[in-house]
C-alpha cells in the first residue's frame, strides 16, 4: 500500500473547492455593500481557518496510522511471499493471516472509511448562509472600478496597494487583475477591461506566476481594445496572441478581420497606415465613456479636494458660534458649538453633536438590520435599490432605546423644527466604493407622489450625523456650487432642501463620494414640511 503526498494533497484540494463551490451557491447578497457587516467576515474566515487546520491535522493522523499498517504489512508479506508454503508450515503464521484478514483488515478499512472532514463541512454549514455570492464578488470588482474612475487611480498603483496617503501589503496577482478585467469584459464595459488585462499582461511579462495564461489574456485584451476603436493596438495583441497559440480558435479569423477592416478605413481616409502607440496602455489612454451623470466630472472632481469654490470672500462671511436654539431650555446650559461650512445656500456643521456612547448604541442596534440602501421610485413611491446608491442602512425608531429618543429630541431642539412628521432615523453603513450618486432629498414637481404615502409633504430639511472619520475618501459634496464637506466623527451637517416658499432649491443636489479607504458610517433624519407652519413660516418670495 502506498499514499503519496501529491495525492493525499490533490484530495485535500479537491475536497476544500467542492465544499466551497457548494458554499457560494447559497449566500446572502450585497455583502459588500456594507463594512460593518463584512468584519464579521473577518471572523468567519479566521474560525474556518482553525477548522481547517484542525482536519489537515486529523487527516495527518489517520494518513500515519495508514502508513504504519503499510510498512508493518510490506515487511510481512515480503517473507510470506519468498516462501509461501513453508511460511504457512508455522502454525502461528497460519493463525496469524487468518486473523489479519478477518480482524485487522476490517480495522482497516474501517480507519480509511473514517472522515475527519465532518467537522469541518459542519463547521462551513453553519456559516455558509453568510458568505459572499458571485453578485457580491461583481459588486466589489466593480466598486475598485468606482474607485479608480473617482480618483484617478491606474491599475498598477491598485495593484500594488498603493493608494493616496496609504501604504498597505493588500496587492492584486495577475489572475485577480484578470478576473477584475473579465468582470467589465462580461458586462461590455471594455474601457476597464482594458485597464486591468493589460496590468494582468504586464505582470505576467514581468515574470509573475499566474494560474491564467498569457493566451487567455491577450485573447480577451485584444477584442476589448478593439471595442475602444483601437484598431493598430488590437491587430499587434492578437499577433502575439497567433505566435503563442497558432491553432487558437478565434485567434486567426480576428486577426483577418481586423487587418480587412483597418485597410479599408485607411482607404476612406485616404491614410497611411501607422503602426500602434509603444506606449503601454493607463488610464488616460483612452476616453472613458460618458454616463448617465451629467455632472459626473464636477462630481468626481470634488471628490477628489478639486474645484472646491470656496473664495477667500466667502470665507470671511463664514462664522462659528454657540447655538442654543433660540433659548431652548435643554440648551441653554449647554449650547451647541456651529461652524458655517457654506454660507449659500447655508449649511452648517455641529459639533460633538453625537457622543462615542451614542454612536456605537445606533451601530450596534443597526447592524443586525443592515440591508442594501433603497431611493424611492419618483413615480410610484415605492422604496427600490438603485446602482447610483451603494451601502446598506437600517431604520430606527425614538421607542426602541433611549438613546434614540434622546438623539431625536436633540435633532428638534438644535434646529426648531419638529421630528413628530420627520421619517425616522436612518442609519447607513458605506463598504467597498460605497456611494450615493449626486440626488436631491427632496421630491420635485415631475414626482408629486413621493412622499404621498406618508401624508407629511416634502422634505423640508436634512440632518446628517457623521459617526466615523474616514481615512480616505467619502466627502459630501454639492456639485452646483462646489462644496465639498468631510466626514468628522461626532459632527453634524444641516441644510434646508426647501425655501420657505416650499419651493425645492435645486442648488442643494449632493453626492456621497466613494468611500477610498475606511469606512463610513453616517444615520440622517429628513425633516418633513407638516407640523413646520410656525417653526417656519413661509416668506414673501418664492427663494425667500
Amino acid at each position: 500500500m502506498k499514499v503519496t503526498e501529491q495525492g493525499r494533497m490533490g484530495k485535500l484540494l479537491l475536497f476544500v473547492s467542492s465544499v466551497l463551490l457548494c458554499c457560494c451557491r447559497t449566500t446572502r447578497a450585497e455583502i459588500f455593500t456594507s463594512i460593518g457587516q463584512m468584519t464579521d467576515l473577518i471572523y468567519t474566515e479566521k474560525e474556518l481557518v482553525q477548522s481547517l487546520r484542525e482536519y489537515i491535522k486529523a487527516e495527518e493522523s489517520k494518513l500515519a496510522a495508514v502508513k504504519s499498517w503499510a510498512n508493518k504489512l510490506d515487511a510481512l508479506t515480503r517473507v510470506s511471499t519468498a516462501d509461501p508454503e513453508g511460511y504457512l508450515a508455522h502454525p502461528v503464521n497460519a493463525y496469524k493471516l487468518m486473523k489479519r484478514l478477518n480482524t485487522e483488515w476490517s480495522e482497516l478499512e474501517s480507519l480509511v472509511l473514517q472522515n475527519p472532514a465532518d467537522g469541518f463541512v459542519s463547521n462551513m454549514s453553519v456559516h455558509r448562509q453568510y458568505f459572499p455570492d458571485e453578485e457580491d464578488e461583481t459588486g466589489a470588482a466593480k466598486a475598485l472600478m468606482r474607485l479608480q474612475d473617482t480618483y484617478q487611480l491606474d491599475s498598477e498603483a491598485f495593484s500594488k496597494g498603493k493608494l493616496p496617503g496609504v501604504h498597505s501589503n493588500a496587492v492584486l496577482t495577475v489572475d485577480d487583475c484578470f478576473d477584475m478585467g473579465k468582470t467589465a469584459y462580461n458586462d461590455a464595459d471594455y474601457y476597464h477591461a482594458v485597464l486591468w488585462l493589460q496590468q494582468a499582461l504586464k505582470q505576467l511579462d514581468d515574470g509573475e506566476e499566474a494560474v491564467v495564461s498569457k493566451a487567455d489574456i491577450l485573447d480577451y485584451l485584444s477584442y476589448s481594445v478593439y471595442q475602444m476603436g483601437d484598431l493598430p493596438r488590437a491587430i499587434e495583441l492578437t499577433r502575439r496572441l497567433v505566435a503563442i497559440d497558432p491553432s487558437h480558435q478565434r485567434a486567426g479569423g480576428n486577426l483577418r478581420y481586423f487587418e480587412q477592416l483597418l485597410m479599408k478605413q485607411l482607404r476612406e481616409m485616404n491614410q497611411d497606415y501607422q503602426p500602434p502607440s509603444e506606449e503601454p496602455i493607463q488610464l488616460g489612454t483612452y476616453s472613458r465613456p460618458k454616463d448617465h451623470l451629467p455632472e459626473r466630472d464636477s462630481y468626481e472632481a470634488l471628490c477628489r479636494g478639486e474645484g472646491i469654490q470656496m473664495t477667500e470672500a466667502r470665507r470671511s462671511r463664514l462664522f462659528c458660534r454657540y447655538h442654543d436654539g433660540k433659548r431652548n431650555p435643554r440648551l441653554l446650559l449647554k449650547p451647541v458649538r456651529e461652524e458655517d461650512e457654506w454660507d449659500s445656500p447655508h449649511i452648517v456643521r455641529y459639533l460633538d453633536s453625537l457622543s462615542d456612547e451614542e454612536i456605537e448604541k445606533i451601530k450596534e442596534l443597526a447592524k443586525p438590520r443592515l440591508a442594501r440602501a433603497t431611493v424611492r421610485d419618483p413615480k410610484t413611491g415605492v422604496l427600490t435599490t438603485a446602482n447610483y446608491r451603494v451601502s446598506k442602512s437600517a431604520w430606527l425608531e425614538g421607542e426602541e432605546d433611549p438613546i434614540i429618543d434622546r438623539v431625536n429630541q436633540r435633532i428638534e431642539d438644535i434646529t426648531g423644527l419638529t421630528v413628530e412628521t420627520a421619517e425616522l432615523l436612518q442609519v447607513a453603513n458605506y463598504g467597498v466604493g460605497g456611494q450615493y450618486e449626486p440626488h436631491f432629498d427632496f421630491s420635485r414637481k415631475d414626482e408629486p407622489d413621493a412622499f404621498k404615502r406618508l401624508g407629511t409633504g416634502n422634505r423640508v430639511a436634512t440632518f446628517l450625523n457623521y459617526m466615523s472619520d474616514v481615512e480616505a475618501g467619502g466627502a459630501t459634496v454639492f456639485p452646483d456650487f462646489g462644496a465639498a464637506i468631510w466626514p468628522r466623527k461626532g459632527t453634524s451637517v444641516f441644510w434646508y432642501n426647501l425655501f420657505r416658499s416650499g419651493e425645492g432649491d435645486y442648488r442643494t443636489r449632493h453626492a456621497a463620494c466613494p468611500v477610498l479607504v475606511g469606512s463610513k458610517w453616517v444615520s440622517n433624519k429628513w425633516i418633513h414640511e407638516r407640523g413646520q407652519e410656525f417653526r417656519r413660516p413661509c416668506g414673501l418670495t418664492e427663494v425667500d
